[in-house]
């Protein structure tokens, strides 16, 4: 049916070794209230605060394909809504009389739907991850939308200037905050068109079920590590709070070596120190790191 999109589309299908708890249900509830509501949902966040998994996660509630577009500094408006890309050619040779050979060649530019479009007219659910990565004039396009139903369509396209946005058509957008590298502020009246949830670290219990889920480490392992991430996110001493990504780092690579959660361990020690540190500093200063490592060897004398 969208031969051009076939290979950008995703079934709705439930991810594998998704976590809910009840901290996680509750916001995926209360964002299906807001879609069945009618208005898109936004999930803005901190990096590793697991906004694209959740997007994922309700896009498969809906029941619809996906169509995925990640935000980029070089996209325009076509990049969503589509452009006219390469040429359609049609030759017509008439030989009826032998004797008489007629041509008649025509080339014309073919339009292509790109992402949005397609979304927009066969109603399925659009994530838009990272969409402040965009340039926001890329994205203007969807004040209409997401307002009016309407998506404008350019002039040079062979239809009419508009298309009626499907009534299945739903939209889960994500971001991280404007502090970010990298990220552009949104129009004002685009984030009024959306409910936006701020995430933060998720609570002690949905920490562990991931980190589990994760890494296939034991409840014991995977609690210890988790504590002491957390800890460590509230010592005061991070340029950047770890996340709970620091805790699957940890947790995948010591079950590798065949290590546990152990003080005694110099390994488990060393690997806290490599990917907590590196996660918290970001600026490579060596006295920064250095009072971060000296917390963590605490962290793990204390729990493990």
């Amino acid at each position: 049916m969208v031969t051009e999109m076939a290979a950008t589309l995703l079934e709705p299908c439930a991810l594998p070794n998704f976590v809910e708890t009840p901290f996680v249900r509750r916001i995926v509830e209360r964002s299906l209230a807001y879609i069945a509501a009618g208005f898109p949902v936004h999930f803005r966040g901190n990096s590793g605060t697991g906004k694209t998994t959740l997007a994922f996660h309700l896009a498969s509630k809906l029941g619809r394909p996906v169509v995925l577009i990640h935000g980029d500094d070089q996209f325009s408006t076509s990049d969503l809504v589509g452009s006219e890309n390469g040429y359609r050619s049609r030759k017509v040779i008439d030989n009826f009389i032998h004797s008489v050979l007629k041509t008649e060649e025509d080339m014309d530019r073919k339009w292509v739907d790109n992402r949005l479009t397609v979304a927009c007219k066969y109603g399925f659910s659009m994530v838009y991850d990272e969409f402040t990565r965009s340039r926001p004039e890329a994205n203007n396009v969807l004040l209409s939308v997401l307002q009016e139903k309407m998506l404008d369509m350019p002039t040079g396209r062979d239809s009419d200037g508009y298309v009626s946005v499907h009534p299945q058509f739903n939209a889960i957008f994500t971001s991280n905050p404007e502090e970010y590298a990298g990220v552009y502020r949104s129009q004002d009246a685009l984030r009024d068109r959306m409910v936006t949830l701020d995430l933060d670290h998720f609570d002690m219990e949905t920490e562990v079920a991931i980190t589990i889920s994760k890494t296939g480490l034991d409840l014991q392992d995977a609690e210890k590590i988790v504590l002491i991430v957390r800890s460590l996110r509230e010592s005061g001493v991070c340029e950047f709070a770890p996340t709970c990504r620091g805790c699957i780092m940890i947790g995948k690579t010591l079950r590798l070596l065949g290590g546990t959660a152990d003080a005694a361990d110099p390994d488990f020690r060393q690997l806290c120190a490599d990917i907590l540190s590196s996660e918290s500093s970001r600026l490579g200063n060596n006295s920064q790191s250095a009072k971060v490592r000296e917390v963590i060897n605490r962290l793990i004398d204390q729990y493990c």
